[in-house]
């Protein structure tokens, strides 16, 4: 297992040396939601704890939780990338949006094959 889920937030997994300790942090968030754990087992109920903390800790302040990897980003390519892939999109009869999505759909998919 790469990542943890927990009510659609991901957190990362990483390990100490140092400290002999599993860590990680909520990932696709703009504030620091971080835990930790001596193992597996206790990196995950830290990991689940910090979600529910935040979310309750919203909820009091009445304040909307953060939604990580909303579906929308920008993206900075040179000039020459962006025409090509605009004119095959336009070849394609298809939105450059749509272009791209396929094209990273098409990567992460050949990724975890």
């Amino acid at each position: 297992m790469k990542y943890l889920e927990y009510k659609g937030y991901t957190g990362s997994i990483e390990y100490s040396a140092e400290d002999n300790l599993l860590y990680g942090q909520v990932l696709g968030v703009r504030g620091l939601i971080s835990y930790e754990g001596d193992t597996g087992k206790s990196l995950e109920q830290d990991f689940k704890e910090a979600i529910d903390t935040y979310l309750a800790d919203c909820k009091a302040s009445g304040k909307t939780p953060e939604k990580p990897f909303k579906g929308s980003f920008n993206v900075r390519i040179p000039a020459n990338l962006h025409q090509k892939a605009a004119l095959l999109a336009m070849e394609a009869k298809t939105s450059l949006n749509s272009f791209v999505a396929e094209a990273i759909r098409s990567r992460v998919t050949k990724e975890h094959a």
